[in-house]
């Protein structure tokens, strides 16, 4: 026996202790940041809030926290328990179209002027409903991310009973240099650099000269107060689990109340991560669970000569079919065109190799174990999608679907699962080269990129999940290695992510009026 062999029989129990410590330690600090807080669920008509109370009895201002574009309340979780632990009443909630709000976003991309009213109507219901709460001193303040920092902007100029707006990763039409009342701007280091001008132009209202960082210009007595934060090393989502954003917030809304804060800071973004790392590597030594289904190992088995036509051709050949086509059927917001893509790109690869299989001869016949299949079909995307979407929806973003958005769910399902099932079935097989799984996913990404250049203007959404996307083909590339190393079945790894993907843009998409 190979003096290895023991280590190696020891790994997987050593990785399902860690993957469990690091669930545990994880949960542990996630959910003992809202100790001593009050947190109810409610509803403005149709629109879910969360109203946040701190453990200190007494009047207290008032935040509302809205989240930004394909965001839901769950986002903004660090703002609401930060502003609460430090004697803030705080509300969120999701604007039509996201999250759990069953409301579809008038105008969606196309007519801004509907969407803009849409959304600062549904935050001008919130602020109301905030302002009536039990427990609130009568002052105001307005907390927005994104798509949310203009809304609330705009809001606050129209209000000018608002007594502070923190605008984070700002993009505002109408700033004056007095309005709003008590403006912060805060920006992430790594986001785009005309994020970072907008802020240097709205702070720049109210400075005598170069706006400086972290230098409060105005008063807060008249309402004049600007001041330009930039997060280091965040971009657009990072900005929300910083540090620094986050002692920003609290700080500026401490001074514009004229009152004593304390000094807790919600820096949950890494215990976000080391939850997710422990579901995504306990997936490793569970997978040795799995029965064997194929003898030999089921797949196309073919070599780069034949594999790369055919992840390159359907590639291209998808989005230039696609150019011109009407592909906007569903009210989830370009989640029509990527099932449609992803149903041809599936469709062409399944193609071209049953061409490819009726010029060659056909291999080794594989012997199936239904029995074993069909419990691996069941378990790993039962597995792939609940160990990630129930902490997600916790601590992250809106992950479980309501009953509005379950038929899109099928839908996007309907869509991707010709490609999961042809991409699997090319990229596996006991001669399938190494690196073909990656490779046939880099394709997919650059026919995604080739399709939004040829429409820009109708697809410039999808620019925002490409990295999404990526972070997605990784982490589920690695469960479906994992499931096709024990059960040696493409099929089992094409359903978990077709399933996990088609949940994942269901859920989270913005609804809009068709």
């Amino acid at each position: 026996m190979s003096e290895r062999a023991p280590l190696r029989s020891l790994a997987r129990p050593v990785v399902a202790v860690a993957a469990l410590l690091a669930i545990v330690l994880a949960l542990w600090h996630l959910t003992a940041a809202t100790a001593g807080l009050s947190i109810t669920r409610a509803a403005v008509g149709p629109i879910p809030v969360t109203v946040f109370r701190p453990a200190a009895p007494g009047p207290a201002p008032v935040a509302v926290v809205a989240h930004g574009f394909a965001g839901s309340q769950q986002m903004m979780q660090a703002f609401a328990t930060t502003l609460a632990r430090d004697g803030v009443l705080v509300v969120t909630f999701d604007f039509p179209g996201h999250g759990r709000n069953p409301e579809k976003l008038a105008g969606g991309l196309t007519d801004d002027a509907a969407a803009s009213g849409a959304l600062v109507g549904a935050l001008g219901r919130v602020v109301a409903f905030a302002r009536d709460l039990p427990g609130g001193d009568g002052r105001v303040a307005l907390v927005g991310h994104s798509m949310a920092s203009d809304i609330a902007i705009q809001y606050a100029r129209a209000h000018p009973d608002v007594d502070a707006t923190v605008a984070v990763s700002v993009f505002a039409r109408d700033v004056t240099a007095d309005s709003p009342r008590n403006l912060q701007v805060v920006v992430g280091g790594l986001e785009p650099e005309m994020l970072h001008a907008e802020g240097r132009r709205i702070v720049g209202m109210a400075s005598a000269g170069p706006v400086r960082e972290g230098v409060t210009y105005g008063r807060f007595a008249d309402g004049t107060a600007r001041r330009l934060v930039v997060a280091p090393g965040v971009e657009h989502i990072g900005v929300l689990y910083s540090r620094d954003t986050l002692r920003a917030v609290r700080d500026w809304l401490d001074a514009a109340f004229a009152r004593q804060g304390g000094d807790f800071v919600d820096a949950r973004g890494p215990w976000i991560g080391l939850l997710l790392l422990g579901a995504v590597l306990l997936a490793w030594p569970l997978s040795a669970l799995l029965p064997r289904a194929a003898v030999p190992a089921a797949g196309a088995g073919l070599r780069w000569r034949h594999l790369l036509p055919l992840a390159m051709l359907p590639a291209v050949a998808t989005p230039l079919l696609l150019w011109k086509l009407p592909t906007d059927f569903l009210p989830l917001l370009l989640g029509d065109y990527l099932a449609v893509h992803c149903a041809l790109y599936g469709l062409l690869t399944a193609g071209g190799m049953w061409l490819l299989r009726r010029r060659d001869a056909a291999g080794e016949a594989v012997r199936i174990r239904r029995s074993s299949l069909v419990i691996a079909a069941l378990a790993v995307p039962a597995y792939a999608v609940l160990a990630l979407a129930l902490p997600m929806n916790a601590f992250v973003s809106s992950f479980l679907p309501t009953p509005t958005r379950v038929p899109f769910v099928l839908a996007m399902l309907a869509g991707m699962l010709p490609w999961f099932l042809a991409d699997e079935w090319l990229t596996r097989g006991a001669a399938a080269p190494r690196g073909a799984y990656a490779v046939t996913k880099l394709c997919f990404l650059l026919s995604l990129a080739l399709a939004i250049a040829l429409d820009l203007h109708r697809l410039f959404f999808l620019i925002i999940i490409v990295p999404v996307i990526l972070l997605f083909f990784v982490i589920y590339g690695l469960f479906s290695a994992w499931t096709y190393a024990a059960v040696r079945h493409p099929l089992p790894g094409a359903l978990a992510n077709a399933i996990a993907l088609a949940w994942a843009v269901g859920v989270t998409f913005p609804l809009v009026v068709h």
